[in-house]
């Protein structure tokens, strides 16, 4: 007995000059390393002294999980650990302010950036609506238990107020449109408010989710214009609320069955294994109003090859999907970001360019016949009249719209010299 008592003291006194050597978290895994026995001398500690660092991360659960620890249960709240709702409802927006933007330019940066600000503070209120109605389903599903209400991180009157400060700073953003998207913005609250309840009410929430988050189709082109224009607004908000149902569906396949144990509603146990077979309808419909957008709004062959990257992205997801895997319906219901945000940024930025070639091959057309042979000096012209507009256009400078009126106005001078060769200059 004395003896063991004698070694284990000495193995004490030798962890507590290795806790003096290496400081408070050597103390506590030398200790451990004492209280293991005689064979702890074959434990080595881990290389490097001293609290490792975690792997730099830019992801927005990394930067969430690293701010202050008070502020992270509303930062979860707000879903900013997971921006892709912020990216389906900001999409929409993108679209109609790209379409709303003069033929052969860029559209507004400032209204993407104050859009992209909007989306983020609606989605977050949205999200806060969601909990506050669900705490008490949200505590019966195992996804959703940890969620900042339903685990008990913030209280009800806490998410309340937090939700009012949303609220606040959106209508800000709001109030820097025109009075007619004001009044549209805030007609946008009562779904805002009553689409989480539609879950308990019938089997197609999704529907009203399509209608919530696809509100900015008509509200980025009142932005714009300082109207809607039915046309292209209608079918622009009904592609929309297509896209929604396709999304939402795979996604909601994820919680089917403890949907169906607590009494909830979706489109995933109204369709189950037809799903498919509605999902093609639905792309059916979304391609076919995106078509009517782009024939209403005068889009060019740039619009039409994003949307046939569009059908092939839907017809992909769609044959893949397996709806019994809820890893693989997450997987397909988040590619819908990266893919849909691809196309659209093919629209915004390639249409504009495509429109200024378009305008110079049409001034070439329209030459009368005896000027076919300065049609060579004027395609001379016209590509590297071209080559100019877009440097400008990358560097800020003119749009392409100034671009083509500068080729016609200068191709249509050398036209007159050249067929008025005696005329002075």
């Amino acid at each position: 007995m004395l003896g063991v008592g004698s070694a284990g003291l000495a193995r004490a006194l030798r962890a507590g000059k290795q806790a003096w050597l290496w400081g408070a978290r050597g103390r506590s895994l030398a200790l451990v390393h004492a209280s293991r026995g005689p064979h702890a001398a074959d434990w080595q500690p881990s290389a490097g002294r001293g609290p490792r660092r975690r792997p730099l991360s830019l992801s927005a659960a990394a930067v969430v999980n690293s701010a202050p620890r008070p502020l992270q249960p509303y930062l979860r709240l707000m879903r900013l650990d997971k921006p892709i709702g912020t990216w389906l409802l900001y999409l929409p927006c993108t679209w109609s302010i790209g379409l709303a933007a003069d033929p052969g330019c860029l559209p507004d940066w400032y209204m993407l950036s104050l859009f992209g600000t909007g989306a983020v503070l609606m989605r977050g209120a949205g999200c806060t609506i969601n909990d506050m109605w669900d705490q008490d389903f949200d505590k019966k599903v195992t996804r959703t238990a940890s969620r900042p209400i339903a685990a008990g991180d913030i209280s009800t009157f806490q998410s309340f107020v937090f939700l009012g400060g949303q609220l606040t700073l959106a209508l800000g953003i709001l109030l820097c449109l025109n009075y007619y998207s004001i009044a549209l913005g805030a007609a946008s609250l009562l779904l805002v408010i009553t689409y989480p309840l539609m879950k308990r009410i019938t089997y197609w929430p999704q529907l009203a989710l399509g209608l919530t988050f696809n509100w900015g189709a008509l509200l980025g082109w009142s932005a714009i214009k300082g109207s809607c224009d039915p046309s292209v607004c209608l079918p622009l908000y009904f592609s929309g609320i297509m896209w929604t149902l396709i999304y939402d569906t795979i996604y909601a396949h994820q919680d089917k069955k403890d949907d169906a144990l607590i009494g909830l509603k979706s489109t995933a146990l109204r369709f189950r294994e037809d799903t498919r077979k509605w999902l093609t309808g639905f792309s059916v419909a979304m391609l076919g109003a995106l078509s009517l957008v782009g024939v209403s709004s005068g889009q060019t062959a740039p619009y039409y090859a994003a949307l046939a990257a569009v059908g092939a992205h839907l017809a992909h997801q769609i044959y893949t999907l397996d709806i019994h895997r809820p890893e693989d319906c997450w997987e397909k219901f988040t590619s819908n970001r990266t893919n849909i945000l691809n196309t659209g940024a093919r629209i915004i930025f390639l249409s504009p360019l495509s429109d200024h070639v378009i305008t110079l091959l049409r001034t070439l057309q329209d030459l009368p016949s005896h000027q076919v042979q300065t049609k060579s000096l004027v395609t001379w012209q016209a590509h590297h009249d071209l080559a100019l507009s877009v440097t400008r256009l990358l560097r800020g400078g003119i749009s392409p719209t100034q671009g083509s009126n500068t080729s016609l106005l200068h191709c249509r001078q050398i036209l007159y010299h050249r067929s008025h060769p005696g005329r002075s200059r």
